[in-house]
């Protein structure tokens, strides 16, 4: 037997299977998701579930609702938004998107091809570093599928020009773009500002198919099945609404969670993560903290012209960070109000003015679970924006989208004009 006869009846099966599953894979598969398979994946928050569509989009058709944001979604107290959405069958149930190290770019990206009418970001100041998206953290999130929608979205017109040559030029800067030669190729034309060739376009349209397909099949599979914790947590609270019910029950589950600590936080997170040693160690180690500057500035932009071009409506919520914590590591207030200043001017100039602004209520009893992610009486302040906002009929809303916050001016300004809008203006819009 000759050598290459040899050689074909050991790898030609291999090589025929391989490409009768690139086959299958490439062909639009249709596929449909129990119930409670949506649910799970929007509780779940697995990186899979991140990095895919196809349950979004089935999702958002069937009322539920993207809340943006990172690890502070990963918080399931009794107060979590997912826990009451569900234990009072509300009209919508949160579609969790986010976890630790998610950021803005990274969401950005996540939302090619998946618009919703209605949605919740829970913006953190401590976002805004001097560095901006963790480049290993956004790896965690990267997806292949996302980029090649946004690759092939991308218009040269003068309205979207710039904004994808920004878009493009902040995912260049990371390296897991790199992992695929076409896309990254793809990417460093439309930085320059060069279309992408006939050749790419097609290539491209045949891989997002076999991402497609993958994501369809494989995502629903690797889902974190969290309802008997939402249920544990939601046989907590009274069985019908009531402010002062939740008060109740939120202050009762929070004082039984936080004893023997100076700083009012979880217990569990004190005792693993707040040893003798460290806790000497972090005493006044943020003074120098800057969240003024920041490329996340640009990189919230693109979120804002994403949520812009698909006419979503959206309410921002911006958490404090625990005052107790502050005070400890010289984190500076003035600081901190400036940054919540420069956000809110960036959302309100170009009319995203559904912002409620928590920056301030650190202080204030059993609202911060830990050192800076919302707890107990955080969450049921944020559920008093977010019920009368998911209640309002969905009006198709009109923004104004300006380049200016794409630029290094912005992203390095320090003064700033001061903005007027309060917890009681925004409360009050939305009960209308």
């Amino acid at each position: 037997m000759k050598n290459k006869t040899k050689l074909w009846l050991i790898f030609g099966p291999v090589i025929c299977a391989v490409l009768l599953l690139m086959g299958i894979l490439s062909l639009p598969w249709e596929r449909t998701f129990s119930k409670g398979s949506l649910f799970q994946a929007a509780a779940s928050q697995t990186t899979t579930v991140f990095k895919g569509k196809a349950m979004r989009q089935k999702a958002y058709k069937q009322g539920y609702v993207p809340f943006y944001g990172s690890s502070e979604l990963s918080r399931f107290d009794n107060m979590h938004p997912t826990v009451l959405a569900t234990k009072y069958h509300r009209s919508y149930t949160p579609f969790l998107l986010g976890g630790p190290g998610s950021q803005s770019l990274a969401q950005y990206l996540g939302m090619q091809e998946a618009p919703s009418k209605k949605a919740v970001v829970i913006i953190s100041p401590q976002w805004f570093t001097p560095q901006g998206q963790n480049p290993d953290a956004f790896t965690l999130y990267y997806s292949p599928l996302h980029a090649s929608d946004f690759i092939l979205n991308a218009k040269d017109t003068e309205a979207d020009r710039y904004a994808a040559r920004r878009a493009a030029r902040r995912l260049l800067q990371m390296p897991s773009v790199k992992s695929e030669h076409v896309i990254h190729h793809a990417l460093l034309e439309i930085a320059a500002g060069v279309g992408i060739s006939k050749m790419e376009r097609y290539y491209l349209r045949w891989r997002r198919q076999i991402y497609s397909t993958e994501d369809k099949f494989f995502t629903s599979m690797q889902l974190r099945d969290r309802l008997p914790k939402i249920e544990q947590q939601g046989a907590k609270l009274p069985d019908t609404y009531s402010y002062g019910g939740l008060k109740k029950a939120s202050e009762k589950e929070a004082k039984k969670d936080t004893k023997g600590n100076r700083f009012g936080i979880r217990t569990s997170f004190y005792k693993k993560r707040l040893n003798a040693k460290l806790l000497k160690k972090l005493k006044g180690s943020q003074k120098k903290f800057n969240y003024v500057e920041s490329p996340e500035y640009s990189d919230f932009e693109l979120l804002l012209n994403q949520f812009a071009k698909d006419k979503t409506q959206v309410l921002f919520i911006i958490p404090p960070v625990n005052a107790k914590w502050q005070k400890y590591t010289g984190l500076s207030q003035k600081m901190y109000d400036t940054a919540t200043t420069k956000i809110k001017h960036q959302l309100i100039s170009q009319g995203f003015d559904n912002i409620y602004d928590l920056s301030k209520d650190g202080k204030k009893k059993y609202f911060m679970e830990d050192t800076i992610h919302l707890g107990w009486n955080g969450w049921l302040a944020v559920d008093q924006a977010v019920k009368p906002f998911m209640e309002q009929k969905y009006a198709e809303p009109e923004y104004a989208i300006n380049d200016y916050y794409l630029t290094k001016t912005w992203r390095e300004k320090k003064k700033l004009p001061t903005v007027a809008l309060t917890n009681k203006d925004v409360l009050a819009k939305l009960k209308k």
